[in-house]
């Protein structure tokens, strides 16, 4: 295919916001955009006409979001956690023994959540001890999907949801696991900075965000590079599909910014959490 985002522009809503590490967009079927702010905390929505609203206050360390199907967010950080305005939060998976904290996270097409589970602190200098991603699959049931992961980051699937890409931004490496569990074998690797957010197109397209190799990247469905588009930004975060047609694309950023446009190809639908 011809690698191709058209029309990227910041979204202005968030123009003269305190500057932070944005992360977990998800543009939504009606025209709005979810996303994270890792240090500042909290979750926000752009609604469609252009404003930014408070979802979730405080809250610092969400790397990933993802809507659920009764209402509500589901978002990482120190646990797992189903948030809905107004009723009391459901922890879904909270204390594991070694587990400092949770990254990103996606769904399989039938809402169960895949989610990366860090075993050391990366931004207060720990030690590297390689982490994993679980499955959580409902009624409190979790599983580990695959271990050796030494930095969890984005995480996808195939369109047919028999393959799990997850991304390790120590290493720069996506890899490839069976979603029924198995063996991980390695399916790509970053063409420069480093493996962040990741998102799958409708052609079973890998992309992923380059941390500050500032761009993003597109990998066919065998693996190989296809392209590279670059960006203004000296940090890429994550990306996501979404929007009425799949074909909207949010970018985030280290620098507190959003770029929001046009994919060429819709983006592979996530499924809101049902667990």
């Amino acid at each position: 295919m011809t690698l191709a985002l058209a029309d990227l522009a910041p979204v202005p809503a968030l123009a003269g916001r305190e500057p932070g590490l944005l992360e977990g967009p998800r543009p939504l079927a009606d025209g709005s955009l979810l996303f994270s702010d890792v240090t500042n905390g909290g979750v926000y929505r752009v609604t469609p006409a252009g404003e930014l609203e408070i979802v979730l206050e405080r809250r610092r360390g969400i790397g990933g979001l993802v809507p659920h199907a009764d209402g509500g967010v589901v978002v990482t950080g120190r646990d797992v956690r189903h948030v809905r305005p107004g009723q009391e939060d459901r922890v879904l998976l909270g204390d594991v023994d070694g587990v400092g904290g949770y990254n990103d996270l996606t769904t399989l097409p039938d809402g169960r959540v895949l989610v990366g589970a860090l075993r050391f602190r990366p931004m207060a200098g720990d030690e590297p001890v390689p982490g994993e991603v679980g499955r959580l699959d409902g009624g409190g049931r979790a599983q580990i999907l695959c271990g050796g992961i030494v930095w969890p980051n984005g995480i996808g699937h195939s369109p047919d949801g028999a393959t799990v890409y997850v991304n390790d931004f120590a290493t720069g490496v996506v890899h490839a696991v069976p979603a029924a569990g198995g063996d991980t074998a390695e399916f790509a690797r970053a063409p420069r900075g480093s493996a962040d957010g990741l998102a799958v197109d409708v052609e079973g397209g890998v992309w992923i965000a380059l941390g500050d190799g500032a761009g993003v990247a597109r990998f066919a469905p065998e693996g190989e590079l296809d392209g590279i588009v670059d960006l203004p930004a000296s940090f890429v975060s994550s990306l996501a599909f979404g929007g009425p047609d799949g074909r909207d694309v949010a970018i985030t950023t280290g620098q507190g910014t959003i770029l929001r446009g046009r994919a060429e190809l819709p983006g592979l639908a996530v499924a809101p959490a049902a667990v």
